[in-house]
């Protein structure tokens, strides 16, 4: 019998307060420290209950549209979608998920203005350099970097930075970062 009205109680839920820069991640992170809400966290044990793939893809795409829309250049919206990536990837990781693809860089971005692959390309160094620095997280997660795809088209010390990042983890077994170009 469902319950009447007079018998419901309203609950007050407190919510947590919001994060202050403290505790937010470090900009530009590869591997993010556990900062969930309580609700992320059920949010995760509810999608735990049912059965989690082993491997998921993401392509990088939409940065553009969204700094057209947010009113700001376009090497803001590309580094904005390489946060939103960072989260999601911690999202993968606190769900289980031990393998990720992400589609990085397209052939067909070398169309793009000069400006625009220059920007990518720079990108491109300082998340590989980040990704350098954050070894001691990568070895403690257990995350190994893979790279496929053509990536003869980068620039000499990203492509150094690349290699330096998949022998770095390569013994890692924990989790596989799949970057393709």
């Amino acid at each position: 019998m469902a319950p009447s009205a007079a018998s419901v109680r309203p609950v007050e839920v407190s919510r947590p307060p919001p994060p202050t820069p403290a505790t937010e991640p470090p900009a530009s992170t590869w591997v993010r420290e556990s900062n969930l809400h309580w609700y992320h966290r059920w949010v995760i044990r509810v999608l735990q209950a049912g059965p989690i793939p082993r491997h998921v893809a993401f392509i990088m795409d939409g940065n553009r549209r969204y700094a057209r829309k947010a009113n700001i250049a376009k090497a803001e919206g590309h580094s904005a979608g390489f946060e939103k990536l960072s989260e999601t990837l911690q999202w993968c990781l606190e769900v289980g998920i031990t393998e990720v693809t992400v589609y990085a860089f397209s052939i067909e971005n070398f169309k793009r203005t000069q400006e625009e692959v220059d920007t990518l390309m720079n990108l491109a160094r300082d998340k590989f350099q980040r990704l350098l620095a954050e070894r001691d997280k990568l070895h403690e997660r257990g995350i190994c970097i893979r790279i496929i795809g053509n990536w003869d088209l980068l620039e000499p010390d990203i492509r150094r930075s690349i290699a330096e990042a998949v022998l770095l983890t390569r013994h890692n077994r924990k989790a596989i970062l799949n970057v393709a170009f």
